[in-house]
């Protein structure tokens, strides 16, 4: 049986794909991409540009032009982390910013947006040993993964999820008003045209509502060894 080197995680916004996907990845040995990540990049220097989402051309050449890079670090704690470089310069801590929350669906919707983003993907990919988490990675980016999952869970438990997360931050917000974000989320990403969000053919879905990061990670190993 040919080993599994490719790993592609899809999923709705806090289905622990991150989470999940950086554990899986530190115990093969393997690298880790969030493309979520290189979308948000795009949505901030579009922001830093003063180019809105609704003019699309100029947003599709900026997607087309700048150099991003992601790398993988570990935290004094232990806990294993990712940072984005854009041409050079360290933008992780604007990628959660409320500007680009405001705008990445819309960004991230825009065709030759993901068409440049894909292309980068999968030179990323192409020596294999990789996680790569989103929200189309078996179906568009990666459709010949060896291993492809599917993580979801109940509205309510990723709301609490994001909840906890943000609690003491300037993103933290009452939990109905992240519920509600989730929902509008969810909507964009599976109604729209481009690579909307889905089940692929050959995916195995995990519902992760009752389970544990931990116990999620040991589940899907056990795939890949079995």
């Amino acid at each position: 049986m040919k080993p599994t080197s490719t790993i592609a995680i899809d999923g709705p916004v806090a289905s622990g794909k991150t989470s999940v996907g950086m554990a899986l990845a530190k115990q093969l040995g393997f690298g880790f991409i969030d493309t979520g990540l290189m979308y948000r990049a795009v949505t901030w220097v579009a922001i830093q540009k003063n180019v809105d989402a609704s003019d699309r051309q100029n947003v599709i050449m900026l997607a087309k032009t700048i150099n991003i890079e992601l790398k993988a670090n570990t935290e004094a704690n232990g806990t294993e982390s990712t940072y984005m470089l854009v041409d050079g310069s360290d933008i992780t801590e604007h990628l959660r910013s409320p500007k680009v929350e405001v705008s990445v669906s819309a960004i991230s919707s825009i065709t030759g947006v993901r068409a440049a983003m894909v292309e980068q993907q999968r030179k990323m990919a192409k020596d294999g040993k990789i996680v790569m988490v989103g929200r189309d990675i078996a179906s568009v980016v990666l459709p010949t993964a060896d291993l492809k999952i599917f993580l979801t869970a109940s509205a309510a438990k990723r709301a609490k999820r994001r909840y906890e997360e943000n609690i003491g931050t300037s993103k933290s917000k009452p939990l109905n008003e992240i519920l509600a974000d989730l929902s509008t989320r969810d909507s964009l990403d599976t109604e729209r045209e481009d690579s909307p969000l889905m089940v692929s053919q050959g995916s195995i879905l995990i519902d992760t509502t009752d389970m544990t990061k931990e116990k999620v990670v040991e589940y899907i190993i056990n795939l890949v060894r079995s």
